[in-house]
């Protein structure tokens, strides 16, 4: 549905030239862009800081190494392969478990080591990456998310993307996979963007391919009695991504592990407006109520504030 500019206004939605000129350009150091750009580099930046991360098993680098793929893997029951540069979830390879030569997808499709060899070697060459420039395979661990995610997810992991401006998480949303985003957590393939309330964690409103939605379209689930487990948690892990990096505007895309809770998975120093559609509000306010916070606030007084603020329920 269209909505008036005058409607927009009124609800705080901001636009990418909004969001690009007054606070991309303005709280994000061109500089510190690679931290988050490189995967490989949030990782290690996440370890030297002691944010929990799923665990690197290791990377491939040059066309040389990608035979090493089959032994590095051999201990690990299931792991992800994806691109140090990549976006949008592109060339990211989901394995649950394997046996005797056979790598088996969340979906139940088969793989052999050749086809993991290749899709490895895709990456090397920058088919995924940003500005099709040379990359490096990361191998990680494959995370097991919280059971009480079961019914509202397809064949995938789903994920929870905070906005955290000056260190303050601002906004939140679920990203659900669905069988039309093929297993992945990516609105823009399909995936199911639920909104979520600040304070408590709980669903506000639903979205998939941009229109409201009240359901999980494969698994049925009324989406409106999602509820994150460990918020606080979650948040906390989010806005200190704001000393971690320097960045002053970022997106962080957490995890809830079922054996170690709240994870960080990546940062994205450009983080995309539909998070602002799922919530049925839009940003502007509480990003110009955060500008206008004192400097040197510690990490869970930023929360406390959060909370406070932006919760709704």
């Amino acid at each position: 549905m269209w909505a008036r500019p005058s409607e927009l206004r009124s609800r705080h939605v901001i636009g990418m030239n909004r969001r690009n000129i007054h606070f991309i350009a303005r709280y994000n150091r061109r500089s510190l862009f690679p931290l988050v750009d490189d995967k490989l580099k949030t990782k290690l930046l996440a370890h030297e800081h002691g944010v929990t991360s799923p665990e690197l098993i290791g990377t491939i680098t040059s066309q040389f190494e990608v035979r090493r793929v089959a032994g590095l893997v051999r201990e690990h029951a299931g792991f992800v392969i994806k691109p140090a540069k990549g976006s949008g979830g592109k060339g990211i390879l989901v394995i649950e478990d394997h046996a005797q030569g056979i790598y088996r997808k969340p979906s139940g499709a088969t793989l052999s080591i050749e086809d993991l060899e290749r899709d490895v070697s895709n990456i090397l060459s920058g088919l995924y990456s940003l500005a099709g420039s040379p990359d490096v395979a990361m191998i990680e661990s494959l995370i097991r998310f919280d059971d009480r995610f079961a019914d509202y997810t397809y064949e995938g992991v789903p994920d929870i993307r905070v906005i955290v401006f000056r260190g303050y998480p601002v906004m939140a949303m679920i990203r659900l996979s669905t069988a039309a985003s093929d297993g992945k957590a990516n609105l823009h393939q399909g995936a199911v963007g639920v909104g979520l309330d600040i304070g408590t964690g709980r669903a506000l409103f639903a979205v998939q391919f941009d229109r409201p939605v009240e359901v999980h379209p494969d698994t049925g689930r009324k989406l409106d009695k999602l509820e994150i487990p460990d918020w606080h948690g979650l948040l906390r892990l989010a806005a200190a991504c704001y000393e971690m990096t320097g960045l002053g505007y970022i997106g962080a895309d957490l995890v809830i592990d079922k054996n170690h809770g709240p994870m960080l998975l990546e940062l994205n120093a450009r983080p995309g407006l539909a998070i602002q559609m799922a919530n049925g509000e839009g940003l502007g306010g509480r990003l110009e109520l955060v500008e206008s916070q004192p400097e040197g606030v510690d990490v869970d007084a930023r929360v406390a504030f959060s909370v406070a603020h932006f919760g709704r329920l």
